[in-house]
C-alpha cells in the first residue's frame, strides 16, 4: 500500500474558469521524498491540499479522480480523519497555529489522538529538539517571527510521526541555516522512520540533493517525473525557469551534466581544474578610516528617505528584539535586510512603518513608508481579484487573467504580487518601500520580475528595504546588504562583499565558486569560469 496514490485527479476551484489540476497521476511510496515544482499557479499548492483532504472538503469546487492517503480515500474521509496519517504545513503557517503557547501547539495533535501525558511530553520535546525550537516552548505564539511560526507548525506536523508529510514551501520563511537543517531532517525521516514526503518548493537548490525524484507541474498537469539530474536536463530544454542557479552556471559555462547540489558542482569543477582559488583579500583599512569615509559620504548625501538612530525595541516582558540599530537609506537606494529567524528583521520593518514605537532611539522618514508584510492575504478584502485594484494596476501586476478569481484561491506568489500592487498604490508615492519576505510562494521567473520591479521603484526615487532569507533575491535586487544578528547590525556593506565567500548567507553560485571574484549569479560565475578555462589553455601551450 502506497503512502499516497493519486489517479486521474482533476480539480477546479469554485468560480474558476479552468481546472487547477488536470488528470494528475502520482504514487508515493513509504520513505520516498518527492519534490513538487513548477511556476507560480501551476498547481503545486493545490496538489498538497488534495493530498491532505483540504481539496475538495474545505475549498469546495469540482473534483474528479481518486486520492488515497495511507489507504484512506479522501472522498470518504475528511481532513480531520486524514490528519492521523498525513501531517500538513501550508504556505502561511500563521493561519495554522491555534494555541497560545508553542508547547500547547505541538502537544495539540498528540492530545487529539489520545496519547497519555508522558507520551505527549516526550513527543513535544523530541519535535522541538528536531526543529531547534526547544528555547521557544514556553513563548506565546503571537510574539514569534514568521520563521519561528513556520518551525512551530512543522514541529506540530512532525510530532505524531505521520506516514506522509505534505509540505507547501516549508523553507520559505526559514533562515539559510534552518532551511538546510530542515531538508536534511526530512531526509532522515525518510531513512529512519520511513515517512513519505511530498514537498512543494521553489528554492530547488535547497532540496534537490536530498530528493529521490522531482515532479514538475505545468498548467495543472505532470510535465516531468524523474530523478533530480534527469529533471535538470529536462528543465534546461523545456523549462529553463526551473533550473537551479548551479545548473544555470554549468549551462552558461558549457559544462555537463548539471549538478544537483554544491558538492557535486565543486567536485566537477575541481576534476576539470576550473575551481577558482580563494577570493582576493579586501583592501586593508582601519576602523577609524572606514568611519571617516562613512561620515564624509553622509555629510554630502541628500536627506535620507529613512533613518533609524540607535533604535531599541523591547517586548513587554523585557526581551530586546532590536539593540541600538543605526540604519540610513538614501532615496533610491536598495537594501536587503538579512539574518537568522528572530534576529529582528520584521520588527525593524514594523518600526519603520510606524506599526510599533521604539523603546529608545529615533526614527525619521522622508515621507510615507509603505509596508508589505509576510502575510499578503491580510491586504485582500474583496471577493474578486478585480475589486482589489484598478484595471490598469491589475494588468501592470500581471494578474488580469485572474480578475474573476477569489483572492484566497490564488497561489502564494500571485497573492504576493497583488498585495504589492495594493501597497504601492495611492496618490502619494512612498519615500520608502519595505517588504518582509516578499518571495514566499514565488517561482524564479517572478522573483526576477520582482527584482526588476524593485529596481524601477528605486529608479523613481523610492528607497527599498527588503527583509529576506533568499540570497538570490538579495543579489539581484539590492545594492547593499545589512546582516542582523540578535537585534544588532553585525555587517553592512555592498552586496558582493557580504554575499560572497560565505556559506549560509551566500548565493549558490558564490558557494560553488568559493566567493571568487565576488561572482553572485550564474552569468558572472560563467564569465569567471571562462576566464579560468582560457588561462588554463594558455598555460597548456606554453613551452
Amino acid at each position: 500500500m502506497s503512502a499516497l496514490r493519486i489517479e486521474g485527479l482533476t480539480y477546479r476551484y469554485p468560480g474558476a474558469a479552468g481546472a487547477a489540476l488536470r488528470g494528475v497521476e502520482l504514487e508515493l511510496a513509504d520513505g520516498e521524498l518527492a519534490v513538487v515544482c513548477g511556476l507560480s499557479g501551476s498547481g503545486k499548492s493545490t496538489l498538497v491540499r488534495a493530498a491532505c483532504g483540504l481539496v475538495p472538503h474545505f475549498h469546495g469546487g469540482d473534483v474528479a479522480g481518486r486520492v488515497e492517503v495511507g489507504g484512506m480515500d479522501t472522498r470518504e474521509h475528511g481532513p480531520a480523519a486524514l490528519a492521523g496519517v498525513c501531517g500538513t504545513v501550508l504556505q502561511e503557517p500563521e493561519t495554522q497555529v491555534l494555541m497560545g503557547t508553542v508547547r500547547a501547539e505541538i502537544a495539540l495533535p498528540l492530545e487529539n489522538r489520545g496519547d497519555g501525558t508522558g507520551a505527549v511530553a516526550r513527543g513535544v520535546e523530541e519535535a522541538a529538539l528536531a526543529l531547534g525550537i526547544a528555547q521557544l516552548l514556553d513563548r506565546p505564539t503571537h510574539e514569534l517571527s514568521g520563521g519561528e511560526l513556520q518551525r512551530v507548525a512543522l514541529a506540530a506536523a512532525l510530532a505524531p510521526r505521520p506516514r506522509l508529510l505534505a509540505l507547501d514551501e516549508p523553507t520559505s520563511q526559514l533562515d539559510p541555516v534552518a532551511g538546510d537543517e530542515l531538508i536534511w531532517l526530512l531526509r532522515r525521516l525518510n531513512e529512519e522512520w520511513g515517512t513519505a514526503i511530498l514537498l512543494a518548493e521553489h528554492r530547488l537548490e535547497r532540496c534537490l540533493a536530498a530528493a529521490d525524484r522531482v515532479v514538475a507541474l505545468a498548467g495543472g498537469t505532470v510535465a516531468c517525473d524523474a530523478p533530480p539530474r534527469e529533471f535538470l536536463e529536462w528543465a534546461a530544454v523545456a523549462a529553463p525557469a526551473l533550473q537551479t542557479p548551479g545548473a544555470q552556471l554549468f549551462a552558461r559555462a558549457g559544462l555537463r551534466p548539471p549538478p544537483t547540489g554544491v558538492k557535486e558542482a565543486r567536485a566537477a569543477l575541481r576534476a576539470q581544474g576550473l575551481l577558482p582559488g580563494a577570493p582576493d583579500e579586501p583592501e586593508p583599512s582601519t576602523p577609524d578610516g572606514r568611519l571617516s569615509r562613512l561620515r564624509l559620504r553622509r555629510r554630502s548625501a541628500p536627506a535620507p528617505a529613512l533613518h533609524l538612530e540607535r533604535v531599541w525595541f523591547e517586548w513587554p516582558r523585557g526581551r530586546a528584539a532590536l539593540r541600538g540599530v543605526d540604519l540610513r537609506l538614501a532615496p533610491g537606494e536598495r537594501v536587503a535586510l538579512m539574518g537568522r529567524n528572530g534576529a529582528g528583521k520584521s520588527t525593524l520593518l514594523r518600526l519603520a512603518a510606524g506599526l510599533l514605537e521604539p523603546t529608545r532611539g529615533r526614527i525619521r522618514a522622508g515621507g510615507r513608508v509603505a509596508l508589505l508584510l509576510q502575510t499578503p492575504g491580510d491586504y485582500l478584502v474583496h471577493e474578486r481579484v478585480a475589486d482589489e485594484l484598478d484595471p490598469a494596476d491589475l494588468g501592470a501586476a500581471g494578474l488580469q487573467d485572474l480578475a474573476e478569481r477569489h483572492p484566497g484561491d490564488l497561489s502564494g506568489g500571485e497573492r504576493q504580487r497583488l498585495a504589492l500592487a495594493i501597497v504601492m498604490g495611492g496618490q502619494e508615492r512612498p519615500a520608502t518601500l519595505c517588504l518582509d519576505e516578499p518571495t514566499r510562494g514565488m517561482d524564479r521567473a517572478h522573483r526576477a520580475r520582482l527584482a526588476s520591479v524593485l529596481g524601477e521603484v528605486a529608479a523613481g526615487g523610492t528607497a527599498v528595504l527588503v527583509a529576506t532569507h533568499d540570497p538570490e533575491l538579495a543579489a539581484a535586487a539590492a545594492d547593499r546588504v545589512v546582516l542582523l544578528g540578535d537585534g544588532e547590525a553585525v555587517a553592512d556593506g555592498p552586496a558582493g562583499e557580504v554575499l560572497a565567500g560565505g556559506w549560509h548567507f551566500a548565493t549558490e553560485t558564490a558557494r560553488i565558486l568559493g566567493g571568487a571574484g565576488q561572482a553572485l549569479d550564474p552569468a558572472a560565475g560563467a564569465a569567471l569560469l571562462a576566464a579560468a578555462r582560457a588561462e588554463a589553455s594558455t598555460l597548456e601551450v606554453l613551452p
